[in-house]
């Protein structure tokens, strides 16, 4: 008798459910029970509320190796607890136990299908309000106009006003005031107000800090992009001036809900019509396959006599128009015939000599392939490669569907993929960089993410000198949806989609059921690394398995688009990925092969100590918006603190250009207090905590752009040293320590060190600079450059000069 994992593999599920997420031993959606019916596809629900994200525990990575062999969809999350290392995963309920029937620890939901409902209730309840809100112009009500005074008699303003607009993010509100009694309004400055909300819901506008003014003035309008306007009386706020901290206003918090890319395109259009000298569009070359399918429909439900139709036109360009019908001739003998009138197929069933059908499911295929009129409109296909020897069944008129839900105003054609450019300088003569959101679809708050950035950066330029300082100095290039068909697919139809929705199954993986299983892996669709490399973590074979990396390297036009960008603007020197889940912070390698783990050439000594000082200011500022900490276990290279992943952006724009490259995963767990536990978050928290995570990571994309910044106008060359390390009797064991990242060439042999010299290494994963052990007396020549280009005393390595670092480091 054969095991459980042999039957699987041989496509016979018996009791089981067939996993969508395209285990290796089965193809995913329907799949047949012992008695030859068909399960229902992962839509199904049980005692688990259908399709959830489950916490798995494995003795150790092996078991998460195994489980990428059977093609499970891993989210990006690893943590070690006391029985082996926690994983999460993307399961129906029948998978779920199908996993435990094989030994695994598949233990509660973190989320699932009443979690997806209730956040698209509540996101629609707020698209409704936006949209009722837009029809009018909004009302202004004044909570506080006040100066004040502090104490070195400074003057401030404090103003607090709420729009009946207000729960739409679009809606900004501008302060102008005078300059004393009788002045005219705007004499004594203007600024944009920020959007203040609690837990989720909007509560007025506010300056996020006072601003500062040079006389007291006597009269403030408020006006509103809606078009609401009001004028009040400012009074003076107490006797006692205060000291506050930060005199110029910045502004944040430009999201409200969960949005979906047409919405998140429109607003990046909005804004660069808004800023157009700080700000444009560029239209990404090539356009996405669109958020459409072939219209199909199914008939019978044992396996052998099942028959599925695949329309040859998209539902939406009239493929949805089609229906097919079998029908009982009632006469004996009666022959197998397809009659079509313009998109009505009609099946006449073949009867035997008393009259019962006797067509199989497979003839009635080749019927209707083989008839002209039928083919021009449908393709017919039996059950997952089965023979189709089961009898079919008469069945009414059916409607071909393409089964997608989301409403009309999104797009069913090709999708224009924008970046929006944002610098006072976008002529390629200040140095780039790049942040993009949402390469897998489900990750709902990582547009937000890129939203949220875009909003500050030009919100905040006229008030203040650093957000100034970041869009004079540089050129930044944002991307706020990588997979747009996925990301509408998530929202409107699967909400655990991850990959793109280009369907490259054959019609033995094609039929409807099988419709959350199939796409591409975006972040698996690159060049280096990948699976067609032999590298880890992405399937080249399993068109249903949800890292299945596309029929070759770069084949999604939405990998192409990144890497056109990066060609295109050389001057990107710096990017961040933003994902979810988890709280990490990561950088190349990401990628290695099992055999040996051979893992991606690590990055010299030098970058990797930029990366982690980079770090160190990075989520600081993350941490800065409500203390969220992303651990150290949670920093560092892709292979070190996750799992490998080949074919990924990060690793194509580090070793094809050189572009120092993060991954942020957002949504740290979260620490109650109460059970002593960190609990997970999952890929669409409730918006009040998705709201929180796009605020702080914003926070870290700023970061990465003063990081940047400071790349670009680094003047200041490293100084390094001689370090010893060890002395014993006959060896001395030395490093070299910088005054920042750098890295160090050197030699021993008393010859002119160059770029050709030894380079400083790493020690080895997470272990710092290596130790250089000599056995007699040697003399050391060095320089250190870091990883701006600044060599260390100005000197020329390809010149002729001396004046590089020496010391004789001595062995007793």
């Amino acid at each position: 008798m054969r095991s459980t994992r042999e039957t699987i593999r041989r496509g016979r599920w018996l009791a089981l459910i067939a996993l969508p997420l395209a285990l290796a031993f089965s193809t995913p959606g329907l799949a047949m029970t012992s008695d030859g019916e068909v399960a229902p596809d992962r839509s199904s629900t049980g005692a688990q509320h259908g399709v959830g994200l489950m916490r798995i525990v494995v003795a150790d990575k092996s078991g998460i190796d195994r489980l990428n062999e059977l093609g499970v969809d891993l989210a990006e999350y690893v943590k070690p607890v006391d029985n082996g290392i926690e994983v999460h995963a993307i399961l129906s309920p029948e998978e779920s136990q199908a996993l435990r029937d094989m030994g695994f620890d598949v233990q509660d939901a973190i989320s699932d299908q009443s979690d997806y409902a209730e956040n698209v209730a509540e996101r629609a309840a707020t698209v409704r309000a936006v949209q009722s809100l837009a029809a009018s112009t909004d009302t202004l009500t004044v909570l506080r106009a006040e100066w004040l005074s502090s104490l070195d008699n400074q003057l401030f303003l404090n103003i607090e006003v709420k729009s009946s607009a207000g729960t739409d993010s679009t809606t900004v509100l501008t302060a102008s005031w005078d300059s004393g009694a009788g002045t005219e309004i705007g004499s004594g400055g203007t600024a944009t107000m920020s959007r203040f909300t609690d837990a989720g819901q909007y509560m007025y506008h506010r300056f996020s800090n006072p601003v500062a003014i040079g006389a007291a003035p006597a009269r403030a309008t408020i006006t509103s992009s809606k078009g609401g306007s009001v004028t009040v009386d400012v009074d003076k706020w107490l006797g006692n001036p205060r000291k506050v901290t930060g005199d110029h206003p910045y502004v944040s918090d430009f999201v409200d809900h969960y949005m979906d890319p047409t919405e998140v395109t429109a607003r990046f259009t909005a804004l660069a019509a808004e800023f157009p000298k700080l700000a444009q569009l560029i239209d990404l070359p090539y356009k996405t396959n669109g958020y459409r399918r072939q219209a199909q429909a199914q008939f019978g439900t044992a396996s052998a006599s099942i028959v599925y139709v695949t329309s040859k036109a998209y539902g939406s360009e009239g493929g949805n128009d089609i229906t097919m019908s079998l029908v009982n001739p009632g006469a004996a003998n009666a022959p197998l015939t397809v009659n079509v009138s313009g998109k009505a197929v009609t099946v006449s069933l073949a009867t035997n000599g008393s009259g019962a059908i006797s067509s199989t499911a497979a003839q009635v295929a080749a019927a209707v392939n083989g008839n002209s009129d039928a083919g021009s409109l449908l393709t017919a296909s039996t059950y997952r490669g089965n023979a189709g020897a089961g009898v079919v069944a008469a069945a009414t008129a059916t409607k071909l569907t393409d089964n997608l839900k989301a409403p009309a105003s999104v797009s069913r054609d090709p999708f224009q993929m924008k970046v929006l450019r944002i610098g006072k300088h976008r002529d390629g003569s200040k140095v780039g960089v790049f942040l993009y959101c949402q390469e897998h679809a489900r990750e709902w708050v990582t547009p937000l993410v890129c939203v949220e950035s875009a909003e500050r950066l030009l919100r905040n330029y006229a008030q203040d000198p650093n957000t100034r300082k970041i869009v004079d100095d540089l050129d930044i290039f944002i991307l706020p949806v990588v997979n747009p068909d996925g990301a509408h697919y998530s929202m409107y139809d699967y909400n655990m989609q991850r990959r793109n929705m280009t369907n490259y199954c054959p019609a033995s993986s094609a039929d409807p059921a099988n419709r959350n299983s199939w796409g591409v892996d975006v972040n698996r669709n690159f060049s280096v690394g990948s699976v067609f490399d032999g590298y880890t973590g992405a399937s080249a074979t399993n068109c249903t398995s949800d890292t299945y990396a596309g029929p070759s390297e770069l084949s999604e036009p939405e990998a192409r688009n990144e890497v056109w960008l990066v060609d295109t603007f050389p001057n990107i020197k710096l990017s961040m990925n933003t994902h979810s889940y988890g709280g990490y912070f990561m950088w190349p390698p990401g990628a290695y092969k099992s055999a040996g783990r051979e893992v991606l050439p690590r990055v010299d000594q030098g970058t990797e100590a930029y990366f982690w000082a980079s770090s160190d200011y990075i989520l600081s500022r993350v941490q800065e918006y409500r203390g969220t900490a992303i651990w150290p276990g949670r920093t560092g290279p892709v292979t070190d603190v996750l799992y490998s992943a080949a074919g990924n952006s990060a690793d194509e724009h580090w070793y094809n250009r050189g572009i120092i490259g993060w991954d942020f995963e957002v949504g740290a767990d979260v620490y109650n207090p109460t059970t002593k536990r960190f609990t997970a978050v999952g890929f669409q928290p409730p918006f009040a905590e998705g709201h929180e995570e796009a605020m702080e990571f914003a926070n870290g994309n700023i970061g990465i752009l003063e990081v940047a910044r400071a790349y670009a106008t680094d003047k200041i060359q490293p100084k390094s040293t001689v370090k010893i390390v060890k002395q014993e009797p006959g060896s001395t064991s030395f490093t070299f320590s910088t005054s920042e990242p750098a890295n160090v060439y050197y030699t021993l042999d008393g010859s002119r060190p160059t770029y050709n010299s030894p380079k400083l290494a790493l020690a080895g994963m997470r272990e710092g600079n290596q130790s250089i052990t000599v056995e007699s007396s040697t003399t050391v020549n060095w320089f250190s450059i870091d990883i701006a280009g600044n060599v260390e005393s100005n000197y020329k390595p390809d010149g002729d000069g001396k004046n590089y670092n020496k010391q004789t480091v001595s062995v007793r």
